[in-house]
């Protein structure tokens, strides 16, 4: 059975009415169906989720949770939130104040209206909030410093995400910028063990929107177009490197089951990779079956 646990640490250096202040951090495994509130707080309090599930509702929505989600209580807020009751939420917190905090927040896209943070998966927020706590159980005189520098680090973070969200490109310039950025990632890497997650996270936009205008452009699925260009890259290695086996050349292209790549060349060609090879012109034109 899931255990209950709870452990908070508050900020050694006593708030004084400064511009920006961390009141305390924490952190809790929560059991299946935990609830707190409807209640409102005076002070703003940043929740994030590292596992299982739960539900946030404030005055103005109710939102669904998992891990990698984050949400932000407002003071004054009338809230309440739950975990499941079958996969409880781990979470951590981080509370503060202060009257610079309406302008951070701003910047980052958290307002009583969206108060949910969608992180990607090597997020670093949860390592910030976990070194805040540590920082305040340590009792530190530098642990005031080190807590706002964490709260602007997740606001930075959070201020991406917002970004990315609200910013999806929609002209048709900019969309065929993104399908030619696809295209010379794919191009560039189909040798390897490509990701189509990783690429999609290195451009900023999330899969399905990039396989939606890949293929409206292209008329392929990113996954589509790789295999293709892996094939293609193949033929030219059939035709021009005699002395590479079948299973070299389909490591070459980033394909390291010779059998999968055999179907799939067959599916392209109607023939197998040696048949191919058997029936190309090499590079004086001339068909490799005519040679002596």
């Amino acid at each position: 059975m899931l255990q209950e646990t709870y452990s908070a640490a508050a900020n050694p250096e006593v708030f004084d009415e400064s511009d920006l202040h961390i009141l305390f951090a924490g952190e809790s495994q929560t059991r299946p169906d935990h609830r707190v509130g409807p209640k409102v707080y005076d002070y703003y309090l940043l929740h994030f989720v590292e596992e299982g599930n739960g539900t946030f509702q404030t005055e103005y929505s109710i939102y669904e949770l998992q891990p990698g989600d984050g949400f932000l209580i407002h003071p004054n807020q009338l809230v309440s939130y739950a975990s499941d009751t079958v996969t409880p939420w781990r979470y951590r917190w981080i509370a503060f104040t202060g009257a610079k905090v309406p302008a951070l927040l701003e910047r980052a896209g958290l307002t009583p209206m969206h108060p949910v943070i969608h992180a990607p998966a090597d997020s670093s927020i949860p390592r910030l909030l976990l070194s805040v706590l540590q920082e305040f159980r340590s009792k530190k005189p530098s642990s005031h410093l080190h807590s706002l520098g964490c709260l602007h680090l997740i606001m930075a973070e959070a201020e991406d995400s917002h970004l990315k969200e609200s910013t999806l490109p929609s002209g048709e310039s900019a969309v065929q910028k993104i399908v030619k950025q696809m295209i010379y990632y794919i191009s560039s890497q189909y040798a390897h063990h490509v990701s189509i997650e990783e690429m999609c996270s290195s451009l900023g936009y999330n899969r399905a929107y990039l396989s939606r205008i890949f293929k409206k452009e292209t008329g392929l699925t990113p996954v589509t177009y790789l295999l293709k260009l892996r094939i293609d890259k193949s033929r030219q290695l059939l035709r021009e490197r005699p002395e590479l086996s079948i299973e070299q050349i389909a490591a070459s292209v980033g394909l390291n089951d010779a059998l999968y790549f055999s179907r799939q060349f067959r599916r392209f060609h109607g023939q197998s990779p040696s048949e191919y090879r058997r029936s190309a012109p090499g590079k004086d034109g001339i068909s490799a079956r005519w040679r002596r």
